[in-house]
């Protein structure tokens, strides 16, 4: 009988078609996402409930929906986040868990230094002033020599830290588990996180929400933040309470803002309004180089996975 595998991503092949060779070469039965939405609960129980594997996005794969996926034994995640996966009721169903960790390093840390720039230089403000016809010259900040603090050193923080050191800012770091051998490596200094909120012009976030990684960027540590400093977060929504960054920034406690990510998506809330933010649709990520590559990966990880012929 043939491995069936799902294909959740709705934009799957789109960068490179090195997948879906990939996929039609290992002998597979594959069902694609033809909906063109990210899948519901009811659509993945429909499209998964008589196959083996799923090449999977962000769409939802808690207890409802892996209670009556019966035949699954592996989810492919195309991409790093597996916080759209109970990994308890996976593990206790011995369904194995794959992504691509490494391929989101780059986009994501470049996607970082080009929102601080834009801060800095106040690239959106001109140019919205200059579409609703202000010719106004406003001055920024250099880069160079900014204090920057990254909180959250796993792969994607340290190249973040990696790049603004390489561009002359002086950087600390926050972690609640310190790779030591690389912070010497780097020459970056750990602090505790009051202390580095309140020294830093930047802040960049890239840490998850965990039971063992409680931590919201409330009004208590916006408050410890330098009057006219800048807030960064491209790593989970749920790390930033909305409603304290928006009455910071609306003081202008803060000077600005860039946001790829939110509490609830898509985001339409009162954080658009607002001129001195930096907003964007979660695409941190999503480069064609880099898209490609996830999938590459992710579809590679389960004709592994299943022991199928591989041949692009």
């Amino acid at each position: 009988m043939k491995i069936k595998i799902l294909v959740a991503l709705q934009s799957f092949g789109q960068h490179s078609d090195i997948p879906l060779k990939l996929l039609k070469n290992s002998g597979a039965e594959v069902i694609f996402n033809d909906l063109k939405h990210r899948l519901t609960r009811e659509e993945i129980i429909k499209l998964g409930n008589a196959c083996d594997g799923i090449i999977a996005g962000v769409e939802p794969y808690d207890k409802p929906v892996l209670d009556k996926l019966e035949k699954i034994k592996c989810l492919s995640r195309c991409g790093v986040g597996i916080d759209n996966i109970d990994c308890k009721i996976a593990e206790e169903r011995k369904i194995k868990i794959l992504n691509t960790p490494n391929v989101v390093v780059q986009p994501v840390a470049e996607m970082v230094i080009a929102m601080a720039f834009d801060l800095l230089r106040l690239l959106t403000l001109n140019t919205n002033n200059m579409r609703s016809g202000k010719w106004e010259k406003k001055a920024g900040h250099l880069l160079q020599g900014r204090k920057v603090g990254i909180v959250g050193l796993g792969r994607i923080g340290k190249r973040v830290a990696e790049l603004f050191k390489a561009l002359g800012a002086i950087v600390y770091g926050f972690d609640i588990y310190p790779d030591q051998n690389w912070l010497t490596t780097a020459s970056i200094e750990l602090l505790p996180i009051e202390e580095l909120f309140k020294i830093v012009d930047i802040v960049s976030f890239h840490v998850s929400i965990s039971n063992d990684n409680p931590f919201i960027m409330n009004k208590k540590y916006l408050d410890l933040m330098k009057p006219g400093s800048l807030l960064i977060n491209t790593s989970r929504g749920s790390v930033i309470d909305e409603a304290d960054l928006f009455s910071a920034l609306k003081s202008n406690h803060l000077a600005g803002a860039g946001l790829d990510v939110f509490s609830k998506e898509p985001y339409d809330g009162e954080l658009t309004t607002l001129q001195h933010v930096v907003i964007t649709p979660h695409v941190s990520t999503l480069t064609q180089e880099s898209r490609a590559q996830m999938e590459i990966e992710a579809t590679e990880n389960i004709i592994n996975f299943f022991k199928l012929p591989m041949e692009k």
